[in-house]
């Protein structure tokens, strides 16, 4: 029996009001990278402290991908929204 990772989709707010998207299978250590550690993100290195606004799950590594270019493609105001309202 092989044990399956289960992927997410996860926005952090930056210092700065800026978000950031990405995906990973454990988002309390990605979180912990993105403040702490050289294994945080480029962009988030210089914007942080960083706070996690919204997350989903995802079936497959290409699935939290394909979510998390959606939702990159999405306007600001629209991302706002579904972080405000907790679902997409």
């Amino acid at each position: 029996m092989t044990i399956q990772k289960k992927w997410m989709m996860y926005v952090v707010e930056c210092s700065d009001g800026t978000l950031y998207t990405g995906i990973t299978t454990d988002i309390k250590r990605r979180i912990l990278e993105h403040n702490f550690s050289m294994r945080g993100a480029k962009y988030t290195k210089s914007r942080r402290p960083v706070k996690l606004k919204f997350s989903m799950s995802a079936l497959t590594h290409s699935d939290a991908a394909k979510k998390e270019a959606r939702f990159k493609k999405l306007t600001k105001t629209e991302k706002v929204r579904i972080i405000n309202a907790q679902s997409w």
